[in-house]
């Protein structure tokens, strides 16, 4: 019974690795936003001289709006990766790897992910009161109770895991 038990505990441990096709998914999904970050900079540069300041500024929008879910992609990918996987033990030591690298645990992703969710839905909200004439008030009503939504349950998160901590001062 203990040699089955210890296979069994050996193949949940070596489940991790289901995991890897994922963050190579969220690879490939990187390389759809980027196209989609080069398709916008070229309407960019091609309607630069007649497109008027509301249309380039959502347009500025949404390449800032593609860069924050890439960073936050990487973010879920290096970190997943790193606590759920496998360590990168061979690029510890690399002159680009970020300091955040193998420094950010479960809950602290999951902050980074609520915030980066908010910052986007505050783009995607920021947008719309540019374009405000092309929505009807349910709309932009629902854009609003959406965006409201998030910061609320951001902040709840961040009260619920500072009290898990104890809130410490370190945090």
């Amino acid at each position: 019974m203990k040699q089955f038990e210890r296979s069994f505990e050996h193949l949940l441990f070596s489940s991790r690795w289901l995991m890897a096709p994922v963050y190579l998914g969220l690879v490939l999904a990187m390389v759809v936003l980027l196209v989609k970050f080069a398709k916008e900079v070229l309407y960019l540069l091609s309607h630069i001289l007649t497109a008027s300041g509301a249309e380039m500024i959502i347009g500025v929008l949404s390449l800032v709006d593609i860069a924050l879910i890439m960073n936050l992609l990487i973010i879920i990918m290096f970190s997943g990766y790193e606590n759920f996987v496998s360590k990168m033990e061979d690029l510890h030591n690399h002159q680009d790897r970020p300091d955040w690298m193998g420094h950010i645990g479960f809950a602290d992703l999951k902050i980074k992910l609520i915030g980066s969710i908010v910052a986007i839905s505050g783009i995607e909200l920021l947008k719309g009161f540019m374009n405000v004439g092309n929505l009807d008030d349910r709309e932009l009503a629902w854009m609003i109770g959406i965006h409201v939504t998030f910061i609320f349950s951001g902040l709840l998160y961040a009260v619920m895991d500072r009290l898990q901590r104890g809130g410490g001062d370190g945090h």
